[in-house]
């Protein structure tokens, strides 16, 4: 059918009549007005646009329109994405499930190549690249796709759907107004700012939610500040944040050129609000970790390149500059790059034990950090540049020194990270760094030069220098006028211009890849780094109807805020893992191992990998360990050796865990690694928004207990046998008995949230759901 809506299409330009746009005030619906908050209008303008009277309906668009009632009803609406844009820990998975989606539709008599993206879709190659090391780049040429961007954050399974044209569906989200007024203090960063939002956000609660910043504070935020904010979505919770486009967003534009996409950013007309002035501060520094109160002060002393050092809690020995949005805010690098140079001026560096490294955003932050002449003076303190990715907040930070990680493991010492990320997840960083602080790029240099996060910046010095003079913080600091007016200079738009031009041209070896035309991947049986995953292995035309989970045993017993990163790391892999053993059985030496993010494109390691963070907690085994009991036997053994041992004998298995389960970054793996482990369902106080989104994705049950329930307040060990009563009628949200062999029974829901993802359910997931949908004629 024709767009019911198309009468309200006009030319964006009467002089370019081909540009055309849906003019949503001829709708001439007084529930679009002053009162709909702008995020909402996007919701809208993409529903008017698409309807089709299929996959997206005239009632979709009357939901959005009369938010003002939908948002408290749970109400589902179908939302399609104009574009997709992919990291490659979620980027290089999803083109391997494409390869082995064109298999699986071939199976069932079905045209492979309508497995393919029909949105623009960019994939970024910039979370492979370690520390250290150089490493070859694996590259699988299926097909060639129309590359570009992504919308608002959604998990890499549902973004496999979304390319080949499926919907998100999603429920109306309550839309919190964020306001901000005052001046930032002088001496305050970006980051300080963006850390501090966060950090309130998250006391507030905006899970699901979407938040319009607003207010005469918007004003004091660059579009690189605007862009840090939006980069902590994850942390916060929030599906999407939203910035008023004003004349700073203008000038940034002329600024870059006008070739950068930059944050899509709205005005705000708030239902709830939150007030906050921006003028804030961060306090960081050791917070005990649980170490006992006589053991603060143990020292380990060690030998480094022939001169002898000691640490102690809270000694530094990794300080990173990562490819964040922080590393492509001029203000906060510019920052760094000035601070540097007043310590070299003062006397002061870093001790050579600690790993300093920069890997910023963008080839125009090498660019501009040169010409303004700062570059010389952070390569003095370290801080030269590794590289273009995120690195160290993803995890490939590479090994320490030996002798460190000696002297950390000798005195159980809580050594610390500080980086520029905005993830600082435990055993994410490294495994020797349990504790990881986030800052401002100046603030790592900072710390590097104190080599310690026990510090009060206000009353300690940084350092003594050669000549015995004390050198506090404050008297190196550069104030945002300066740094303002260094970025005035040397921050030009010909800059932006000429390395972007250069993008596409300047690596030969990218650009020589020959790309098959075949409509099916040839799989090589020797590559450790892509091989074809059996989620389709036995795939059927036919649905097969979803059965009660009998007498599961219980994988793991977890607390909160497990992560995606305790779920399936992203970093090295340990030599006594699953994993290791699994890459020496096909020749490789432990140097070759790489990280687990490098061999994301292969099930059989990142099957292996799942649970395998040296900082997962396993209330089974009561301390922290990539490990757990196999129940029949009472055998502790790594978590895949237990999976597997319950799969052979054809147990299914459950995973039971405390508030926020899977928190932390997107990661698709963390879904289908414990699909692979045989998981069934998890039984959780809450979930992270996309990593439910994901287990649903892999067909693997949500299960969450009832207001007021918890294991402990029902009294579960994780030792019984778990039955889930799955009803032939399914619905959203319902509750479901679940009995166990001692004889108790308890309820839960499924979080189940739409209707959409009770089809996809029904199919086993979304990917069997696309492949049954691709196969027909």
């Amino acid at each position: 059918m024709t767009n019911p809506y198309a009468h309200i299409i006009e030319p964006l330009d009467p002089q370019k009549p081909d540009h055309k746009f849906f003019n949503l005030k001829k709708l001439k619906d007084p529930r679009y007005g002053k009162t709909l908050p702008f995020s909402i209008r996007v919701l809208l303008e993409s529903a008017v646009r698409n309807c089709d009277g299929f996959l997206v309906k005239k009632e979709d668009v009357e939901k959005v329109l009369n938010w003002k009632v939908t948002q408290s009803q749970t109400v589902e609406v179908p939302f399609r994405p104009a574009r997709v844009i992919l990291q490659d820990f979620t980027g290089v998975p999803a083109v391997v499930d494409f390869a082995a989606m064109r298999d699986a539709v071939k199976k069932l008599q079905g045209d492979p190549e309508k497995i393919n993206p029909v949105c623009p879709a960019d994939l970024v190659i910039d979370h492979s690249i370690q520390v250290d090391f150089n490493r070859k780049l694996y590259l699988m040429s299926v097909f060639i796709f129309k590359l570009r961007s992504f919308g608002a954050g959604v998990g890499g399974i549902e973004a496999e759907a979304v390319m080949l044209g499926q919907p998100i569906s999603m429920v109306l989200p309550e839309v919190i107004g964020y306001k901000l007024q005052g001046t930032p203090n002088k001496y305050i960063t970006s980051t300080d700012i963006v850390l501090t939002v966060t950090k309130h956000l998250r006391q507030v609660g905006v899970v699901g939610k979407f938040v319009e910043f607003f207010g005469p504070g918007v004003a004091q935020l660059s579009i690189a500040d605007r862009a840090t904010i939006a980069n902590m979505c994850p942390e916060f919770g929030a599906t999407a944040a939203f910035f008023p486009v004003d004349q700073i967003s203008i000038h940034y534009l002329k600024q870059t050129g006008g070739n950068r996409s930059c944050l899509e950013t709205y005005s705000c007309s708030p239902v709830s609000s939150i007030t906050v002035c921006v003028c804030v501060c961060l306090q960081q520094g050791f917070k005990g970790f649980q170490v006992a109160p006589e053991r603060h002060d143990v020292q380990v002393s060690f030998q480094f390149n022939g001169a002898e050092y000691s640490l102690s809690h809270g000694s530094v020995v990794i300080a990173a500059i990562t490819s964040c949005t922080n590393t492509s805010n001029p203000s906060v690098m510019l920052g760094a790059g000035l601070l540097a140079q007043r310590a070299v001026k003062a006397g002061l560096s870093v001790k050579p034990y600690i790993k300093t490294s920069l890997s910023p955003g963008s080839g125009v932050v090498t660019y501009y950090l040169k010409e303004s002449g700062v570059m010389d003076f952070l390569s003095q303190l370290g801080f030269e540049v590794v590289g273009y990715g995120c690195m160290t907040c993803i995890g490939n930070s590479g090994p320490l020194p030996e002798s460190v990680v000696e002297a950390i493991t000798q005195g159980d010492l809580v050594a610390a990270g500080v980086l520029s990320g905005n993830r600082n997840f435990e055993g994410r960083v490294h495994p020797n760094t349990r504790a990881n602080y986030l800052a401002s790029p100046p603030l790592v240099i900072a710390y590097a030069i104190a080599g310690t996060m026990r510090i009060d910046f206000e009353k300690e010095p940084l350092a003594v220098n050669s000549q015995g003079k004390e050198v506090f913080l404050r008297d190196i600091w550069p104030t945002r006028e300066e740094i303002q007016a260094v970025e005035r200079q040397f921050v030009i738009p010909a800059m932006f211009k000429e390395v972007y031009e250069k993008v596409e041209k300047v690596n030969e070896r990218w650009n020589s890849l020959k790309a098959p035309s075949d409509k099916l991947y040839t799989w090589d049986p020797n590559s450790t780094y892509i091989k074809s995953p059996p989620f389709f292995d036995g795939l059927t035309r036919e649905l097969q109807t979803p059965n009660s989970i009998t007498d599961a045993y219980v994988l793991l017993n977890l607390g909160d805020s497990v992560t995606t990163d305790h779920i399936s790391p992203a970093g090295n892999i340990a030599r006594n893992s699953a994993a290791a053993r699994y890459l020496t059985s096909r020749g490789l030496t432990p140097r070759e191992f790489n990280s687990y993010g490098s061999r994301r494109g292969n099930d059989a390691v990142m099957a292996r990998g799942t649970f395998a963070n040296i900082r997962l907690f396993n209330k089974f085994i009561n301390k922290q360990a990539p490990s757990t009991i196999y129940l029949p036997t009472e055998e502790t053994m790594d978590v895949f050796d237990a999976a597997e041992k319950y799969q052979q004998a054809g147990h299914p298995l459950l995973i039971l865990s405390g508030k926020e389960y899977g928190s932390g970054s997107s990661r698709d793996w963390a879904a289908k690694g414990p699909f692979l482990l045989g998981i069934k369902a998890v039984l959780a106080e809450s979930y992270e928004r996309i990593h439910r989104s994901n287990l649903v994705g892999m067909g693997i049950i949500p299960l969450e207990y009832l207001p007021g329930d918890s294991a402990e307040s029902l009294g579960l060990t994780g030792r019984e046998r778990y039955t889930v009563i799955i009803p032939p009628q399914i619905t959203p949200r319902m509750t479901v008995d679940i009995k166990l062999d001692t004889g108790k029974t308890f309820q839960a829901k499924m979080r189940f949230d739409t209707d959409v993802e009770l089809t996809y359910f029904h199919h086993g997931g979304i990917l069997n759901y696309m492949i049954r949908k691709m196969s027909q004629n």
